[in-house]
């Protein structure tokens, strides 16, 4: 191959992946049903939770941050309160769903889940 066609396969490849990876922030959304920014609060179940599957409140905003929204876990139909169940990795590497409940400008943490893990846990 010669030095341009080197050249034209290289720019091509860097235009492809900058144009996928831009795409990539989950933070941020004009049609998504939740505001990742809105100002968390805990239900009793979810601290509980927490404590019990060793995750954190910074872990919690992570994956609100910048997790997938898994609509085959979520309630988008749910009244009064539509309820949508995040998964992602956090820094530690844990594989974690969070199911949240918008209303207005707070989301509602409810639940949260280290998948693939079982932890004994006396919640009610």
């Amino acid at each position: 191959m010669d030095a341009s066609k080197s050249v034209r396969l290289y720019f091509l490849l860097t235009c492809f992946v900058a144009l996928f990876s831009t795409g990539c922030d989950q933070s941020t959304s004009g049609n998504e049903p939740i505001d990742r920014h809105s100002h968390l609060v805990f239900t009793r179940h979810a601290k509980c939770r927490m404590d019990c599957r060793h995750i954190t409140e910074q872990e919690i905003s992570e994956i609100i941050q910048t997790g997938n929204i898994n609509y085959a876990k979520s309630e988008p139909n749910s009244r009064p309160d539509p309820k949508y169940a995040l998964e992602g990795y956090s820094k530690e590497g844990q594989h974690l769903r969070i199911v949240v409940a918008p209303q207005g400008e707070t989301l509602i943490v409810i639940t949260c889940i280290e998948l693939g893990v079982e932890w004994e846990c006396h919640c009610n």
